[in-house]
């Protein structure tokens, strides 16, 4: 007999980071604060959990505001048009004790693609002072940003480009018991 608890994503406890080359030499940092989701957890098998999850993309922050409205932009996430990125499961594979690959739809720029992330956890419940029950996890994962319409760039004068394809998406999420 299974088990389903459902946990809602604490947006207050959660980071949504990425990473991307820029110039070919450095990688470039930001990150999402609008984010929230659901973890249908099935505590006998995890294997048969579910976790949908959506970034409003008007979030965006890199440190630098000139950027952050150029990837705002319809050059980049297109904000205007696309107001959020999304994650739907469909798939829980468990690796070993603590480890598990979570396939799903993710949807970005309004096109949506088949990711695997990688996922640490999730951690034993634990009790927090106000008595809330909670797990944490951390996943990642790496696309092509090309592969969601993402296709924005610049050469540079001494070859290469400005802007580099391969995306890496890290989160790190805290959920609380329903």
């Amino acid at each position: 007999m299974s088990t389903t608890t459902t946990w809602n994503l604490d947006a207050a406890h959660c980071v949504a980071e990425f990473k991307v080359k820029h110039m070919m030499i450095s990688n470039v940092k930001g990150h999402f604060t609008g984010i929230s989701g659901v973890l249908n957890l099935d505590e006998s098998d995890v294997t048969k959990s579910s976790i949908a999850a959506t970034i409003d993309a008007t979030t965006i922050s890199t440190g630098e505001a000139q950027r952050d409205g150029h990837l705002k932009s319809p050059d980049f996430f297109d904000v205007a048009q696309f107001p959020t990125l999304s994650f739907q499961s469909t798939d829980v594979v468990r690796k070993s004790e603590d480890e598990l690959t979570a396939t799903g739809d993710l949807t970005i720029h309004g096109v949506t693609r088949s990711v695997v992330f990688a996922v640490e956890g999730p951690t034993a419940p634990g009790k927090d002072p106000w008595g809330n029950t909670r797990i944490g996890l951390s996943a990642v994962t790496k696309i092509s940003r090309k592969d969601f319409g993402l296709t924005w760039n610049a050469a540079l004068e001494t070859g290469g480009i400005l802007v580099g394809d391969d995306i890496t998406i890290t989160l790190d999420v805290q959920f609380v018991k329903a």
